[in-house]
């Protein structure tokens, strides 16, 4: 994945006051100067025809499609990305989700420097056929 040229980076940090992450995250993100903060709405994984594959892998890859899908609107990249909220129903459908996040990180942040990420297992979203959501905030560059 191509990086925005004309972006300044994300500053992300983990504090040596605190334990290091347990996952593929950052403790802190902080936009840098000349952005505005966009908030990204809960993505779920259903394709451009609106249909949902069964599993959580399959699902997970279509809701970072789509929000590759909504960075490309705003002129922004992954590593724009500050924080990412993701809802996952059931602790069966984690292994799939786990998989797919790997798979997209490591093309959208290779230099392993990820989001801040928070993780919430649920009972369920909003129908029973979506096992997967994420939201998420991004430092957009203001314009020229």
């Amino acid at each position: 994945m191509a990086r925005h040229a004309t972006a300044r980076p994300v500053v992300r940090t983990n504090p040596t006051s605190l334990a290091a992450p347990v996952g593929k995250y950052s403790h802190l993100a902080a936009p840098p100067e000349g952005h505005r903060l966009v908030w990204i709405s809960g993505q779920v994984g259903n394709d451009t025809d609106g249909q949902v594959p069964a599993d959580a892998e399959q699902q997970t890859h279509l809701v970072f499609a789509n929000i590759h899908r909504l960075l490309e609107e705003l002129g922004a990249g992954p590593e724009q990305v500050l924080k990412l909220l993701t809802f996952v129903a059931g602790t069966d459908s984690l292994p799939g989700w786990s998989a797919a996040r790997d798979k997209v990180y490591a093309d959208w942040y290779p230099d392993g420097l990820y989001p801040a990420h928070s993780l919430a297992v649920v009972t369920a979203l909003a129908r029973p056929d979506l096992l997967v959501e994420t939201e998420g905030v991004v430092a957009v560059p203001l314009a020229p």
